[in-house]
């Protein structure tokens, strides 16, 4: 089995920061690819940003104030979110994929709550 454990969302003023962290747990290869997305309510859950072989993507609306990170001796991912907007109110998800007995899979964090308030 694999686990994805997040922690760190919670309430924060428009403008100040937050900083998510996803522990992948269980028996595993190797990761290929960690990552964060959010969802609000009636739409779909979109990518928030990813990283992959030393590559990073992000959505636009988030570049040049978020930033992931990844820890790989701990099998961590991070999300450091800085000058935060109402609009960034959403439950955010942490995803792997993971390369497990042979086969790469996607895995998915229980959500955590980012309520940005003004």
């Amino acid at each position: 089995q694999v686990q994805l454990v997040e922690s760190g969302g919670g309430l924060v003023q428009a403008g100040g920061s937050l900083r998510l962290s996803c522990a992948a747990s269980g028996s595993f290869f190797s990761i290929n690819a960690m990552g964060w997305y959010r969802q609000t309510p009636g739409k779909e859950r979109e990518l928030v940003a990813v990283t992959f072989s030393g590559n990073t993507n992000y959505a636009d609306s988030v570049k040049g104030r978020f930033t992931i990170s990844r820890d790989n001796a701990k099998n961590t991912v991070y999300l450091q979110m800085n000058s935060l907007k109402l609009e960034d109110t959403a439950v955010y998800y942490c995803y792997a994929n993971i390369r497990r007995f042979g086969e790469n899979r996607s895995y998915w964090g229980q959500g955590t709550q980012v309520t940005v308030s003004s």
